[in-house]
């Protein structure tokens, strides 16, 4: 599992401080921005030296309980499953013990330059398998 830590700011927020439902995927999309580069991943790397990007290609998500101006929150990443070209993570959004709201998010691999489905390279594989057999 691989935690990141947010603090919800005003500009999260609508006039009641409730965060907008859309910037919960923001905080999702950090986490795992983060928690890649927590492997010695950088997404410019992965491009420019890979030819790889990875891209959202579905989520289902679980809104609970809202999230406030100031929170501190937590993301709560860990990967479900992995193919040849795509990973399925699950990530949770807590405020101290409670959960706000989880998802599932498939994450597919395509080449940079032609953004067609592309294998995830077996390097980067290899670094993201590795931590999920240290759980």
């Amino acid at each position: 599992m691989f935690n990141w830590p947010v603090r919800v700011y005003y500009e999260d927020t609508d006039a009641g401080g409730v965060v907008y439902h859309s910037q919960y995927l923001n905080f999702l999309e950090r986490a795992r921005t983060e928690w890649l580069r927590a492997l010695g991943i950088e997404q410019a790397w992965l491009k420019s030296d890979l030819d790889t990007l990875f891209v959202v290609h579905s989520l289902q998500a679980v809104f609970k309980k809202p999230a406030l101006f100031d929170d501190a929150i937590e993301v709560r990443s860990r990967i479900a499953k992995t193919t040849l070209a795509s990973i399925t993570f699950e990530q949770f959004i807590y405020r101290q013990d409670v959960l706000l709201f989880s998802a599932t998010v498939k994450i597919a691999c395509v080449s940079a330059s032609q953004f067609s489905p592309a294998a995830i390279p077996q390097q980067i594989k290899e670094k993201m398998l590795s931590v999920v057999g240290n759980e």
